[in-house]
């Protein structure tokens, strides 16, 4: 099976990708670990700042040695530099807040998982035209379960993600996947780097709170 399926197959199943940016190593180390202690078996680390190849880097050795059976993903790839640049460093998959033609290209021709953002339709079969296997609904809170609602006919078959305002409430979750997403991404919701207490449990209820949401929808 190819790497883009199993890291596909990983987020469909865990129902939930994390993500967030933080630029000390130690700290963010600790907060990876927390989650995969919480049962996270894939992550995204988003590309917002100066360090993040540093703390990238830094995460992969400790998830090498001490977190078997974790993907590491990077967020926020923009331009084919930096998916590069990741991808050489060992991303297991791409997520960008854009369709960037040229990162498309260049992820699946690494045999990785590219989840571009869209906004719009044309944003999307834009992001099919390169072989996006998930896109991302992104902001999902300006967008809204409305939206996925509206478009999931004109794209039968295509896996969404909405990021950038999901909660961890089971009405918000009931209605993202009752409109027909496959999972949905959770960053500051879920994880605050500066405030790290009560994180596993809240990992623990958001991933509870997703299965829940999802065998309500298969009712």
């Amino acid at each position: 099976m190819s790497k883009k399926k199993i890291v596909l197959d990983a987020i469909l199943q865990q129902g939930i990708l994390p993500l967030f940016y933080h630029d000390v190593v130690d700290e963010s180390v600790e907060l990876v670990k927390t989650l995969y202690n919480a049962g996270v078996r894939v992550f995204e680390f988003t590309n917002r700042g100066d360090k993040a190849e540093v703390v990238f880097k830094a995460l992969l050795s400790v998830r090498d040695q001490e977190m078997p059976g974790l993907y590491l993903g990077i967020g926020t790839i923009k331009n084919a530099k930096e998916a590069s640049l990741f991808i050489d460093l060992g991303a297991d998959f791409i997520v960008s807040p854009i369709v960037n033609p040229s990162v498309g290209k260049l992820v699946n021709e690494a045999g990785l998982l590219w989840v571009p953002g869209c906004m719009t339709p044309t944003e999307i079969y834009t992001a099919q035209e390169y072989d996006a296997a998930l896109i991302k609904l992104f902001p999902a809170n300006i967008l809204g379960p409305g939206f996925m609602t509206a478009i999931k006919d004109l794209f039968k078959g295509q896996l969404f993600i909405p990021t950038g305002g999901v909660d961890i409430e089971i009405n918000n979750l009931k209605s993202w996947f009752q409109s027909g997403v496959c999972a949905v991404g959770m960053g500051s919701k879920l994880i605050d780097p500066k405030q790290t207490e009560g994180l596993e449990e809240r990992t623990v209820l958001a991933l509870s709170l997703v299965s829940q949401a999802r065998q309500n929808n298969k009712m």
